[in-house]
């Protein structure tokens, strides 16, 4: 009897087993229950959101993942004033477009201060934070609502739509 595989006519061909380089008779199916675990040292416990597998990591930096010294620099310096351009609570951010003019500056939602979630034409103060990894773009941290825009209805955060 031969040892290679030969293909039946009419069929797909066939391939020979697999054998692992420290056993030479071994044979681990691809379909076997410890082909499919991953390795022991890549263990690393893990969030139980169930979102976890399909979110990117998002490259802007979070209240959350902000380093001290970042959040040193932005606490010391001068407070801004503009109006909120948009914001989309499930997204998680949006502009705000300076007073002073300039171009529109993104604000995250971990940024935002205050009991409501901003809409459009609020009044918003703020402070800036340089954006890495070459700091040359700057993000709205520590931002609060001075004014809410008038006749317009306000989300909480809680989820309480009030109209002003």
């Amino acid at each position: 009897m031969s040892s290679r595989a030969t293909p039946i006519q009419g069929a797909r061909p066939v391939t020979p087993p697999l054998h692992s380089a420290g056993s030479p008779g071994s044979h681990i199916s691809p379909l076997s229950s410890g082909a499919l675990r991953p390795p022991a040292c890549r263990h690393r416990d893990r969030s139980p959101s169930p979102m976890r597998g399909y979110l990117i990591p998002s490259p802007l930096p979070t209240r959350r993942n902000r380093t001290c010294s970042a959040t040193a620099r932005a606490s010391e310096g001068p407070m801004f004033t503009g109006v909120c351009k948009c914001f989309s609570r499930s997204k998680g951010h949006g502009f705000i477009t300076p007073s002073d003019g300039g171009n529109d500056i993104f604000v995250h939602i971990s940024d935002v201060e205050g009991e409501y979630v901003p809409v459009e034409g609020d009044e918003v103060s703020y402070k800036l934070c340089s954006i890495p990894p070459k700091l040359e773009k700057v993000q709205a941290v520590e931002v609060t609502i001075t004014h809410l825009k008038a006749g317009s209805k306000h989300e909480t955060w809680a989820g309480i739509v009030v109209s002003s």
